[in-house]
């Protein structure tokens, strides 16, 4: 009997060998999609999946599409998940100064503005690493992870980076 069937009736052995033959093809299939950090939890969540959905699976069909299936919907619901996470909760529009909330609209969309012209005057990787760090909140060990480079060049790219925004600003 196939591990699929095997798990489709309920042999727990089944699930570990799934888990065994089939985890390094989920974790190639879902690296691409979620940062590194979050690859062992996808992979996690994929078979707790496997098991909760194992009634669900269909005999007829093949087994290893319908994991990676469940792998990719994983791996989407981890990206929502640190999207709202990473999301800012005020608006534009509620732009503050030092002193508190802003009443001249004006001054504050026009600060927002020269900090944009500042960032698109900044070489791409330190550009880039400063817009992980500021608006998509990160670390810079995430910041590493995700862009796949020394965690070093992350700190070297942020501060050069911010030495130059305040000499623009």
């Amino acid at each position: 009997m196939l591990i699929g069937e095997r798990l489709a009736n309920d042999d727990e052995t089944a699930l570990a060998e799934c888990y065994t033959a089939l985890s390094p093809l989920v974790r190639r299939h879902i690296a691409g999609l979620v940062p590194r950090h979050a690859v062992d939890d996808v992979v996690q969540a994929v078979f707790l999946d496997v098991w909760r959905c194992r009634h669900r699976y269909d005999t007829a069909r093949a087994f290893e599409p319908w994991v990676l299936a469940i792998a990719r919907k994983r791996a989407i619901d981890k990206l929502r998940a640190e999207a709202r996470h990473y999301r800012r909760s005020a608006p534009l529009d509620d732009v503050t100064t030092a002193g508190g909330p802003t009443t001249d609209s004006t001054g504050a969309v026009d600060a927002a503005c020269d900090v944009r012209r500042a960032l698109a005057a900044l070489p791409p990787p330190q550009r880039q690493a400063l817009v992980l760090a500021h608006f998509g909140q990160l670390t810079q060990r995430e910041i590493a992870d995700r862009l796949a480079i020394p965690l070093g060049t992350v700190k070297a790219r942020t501060t050069r980076g911010l030495r130059r925004m305040r000499e623009l600003l």
